[in-house]
């Protein structure tokens, strides 16, 4: 190949049109899923002091926020709840009047078109905060599974699109597709956070869902951070248990880990930008040191060009708006 002078890269670079022309990745608010934090009661609509501009909603006051995000043609929001009432079984999580199953009625009714994804898992709904059956000092995966199963059920009777279990126990994405399968919900997908590591980036979500352990931590089921090959074993396993969806959790700290499910797998590849690496930006914002709107677009382009199909970030309703300005 010819070398300088002859060969200028820079030549491409010159204008914006013509950047945007060769340009190899581009963020789409089609590409995006907007978290949602519900809470029971009625009239309720709280700032996450640790999340600026982000709320807890009761699910009355869900309409203006679901009218938002759906005028902004972000395709999926994905519900979080908080209920008044935890037990060491996280039986609000299952419950047919459960916050989470509410607010899933309430969108469907006034935004039919918008997917609804639920987060399926027992933290925010347990007394302990640990996201399965507390035996003694330890997690028991099995007895988890069914409630699990049961959640995720609950949801799609309510009329949830997707469901999404985050738990990292072993074995629920089968358990789920089972009991799915068994109640006539053959047609509803799995979006499995199938590589979720037990990461310092969680911290303002813990605040947001209330929903941090009362006790020790959640290593022995979330991932270990300096592992590659054991998030990729595991995102075989929740495809081979029936995920029609597959999530690498963070996204930010974890590109390698994206682009290498995505050079290993098929299927579609979610990626999601936690509460934590939202946080940063927003403080940065705050203390003069950073523009936000490039900021959060080299972030997410970074996660689209790791590998990543969809987006889930809080930075979604900005990021849309953006590209409609653009």
């Amino acid at each position: 190949m010819a070398g300088f002078p002859q060969l200028r890269l820079r030549r491409l670079r010159r204008t914006e049109r013509l950047r945007a022309l060769v340009r190899e990745n581009r963020v789409d608010a089609g590409d995006l899923v907007y978290p949602i934090f519900v809470v029971e009661g009625k009239g309720i609509k709280q700032e996450i002091s640790s999340m600026p501009s982000i709320f807890r909603f009761s699910p009355d006051q869900l309409d203006a926020e679901i009218e938002e995000v759906a005028g902004l043609k972000i395709p999926a929001v994905l519900l979080f709840g908080i209920p008044e009432q935890k037990d060491e079984l996280g039986s609000s999580a299952y419950a047919p009047e459960g916050v989470v199953q509410q607010a899933v009625r309430r969108i469907k009714k006034s935004a039919p078109q918008l997917l609804v994804i639920t987060d399926v898992c027992l933290c925010e709904y347990t007394s302990h905060g640990h996201c399965g059956v507390v035996v003694g000092d330890q997690i028991d995966n099995d007895q988890t599974l069914p409630l699990l199963a049961k959640t995720a059920l609950s949801h799609a009777e309510a009329g949830a699109d997707i469901v999404a279990p985050s738990d990292m126990m072993d074995g629920r994405v089968k358990a789920i597709r089972e009991s799915l399968d068994k109640d006539g919900f053959q047609q509803i997908p799995i979006l499995s956070y199938a590589a979720k590591y037990a990461s310092a980036f969680y911290g303002p979500f813990r605040e947001a869902a209330e929903s941090a352990p009362q006790f020790g931590d959640r290593r022995s089921y979330q991932m270990d951070p300096p592992n590659i090959r054991e998030a990729l074993r595991e995102i075989e396993q929740d495809i081979n248990e029936g995920a029609d969806i597959v999530m690498v959790k963070p996204a930010l700290a974890y590109l390698d880990v994206i682009r290498q499910a995505r050079n290993a797998f098929n299927c579609p590849l979610a990626a999601y930008n936690v509460s934590g690496e939202y946080a940063m930006v927003k403080a940065a914002v705050k203390q003069g040191l950073m523009e936000e709107r490039r900021a959060v677009m080299e972030i997410l382009t970074a996660i689209k060009r790791a590998g990543a199909d969809i987006i889930i970030s809080y930075h979604a309703k900005d990021v849309a708006r953006w590209l409609q300005s653009a």
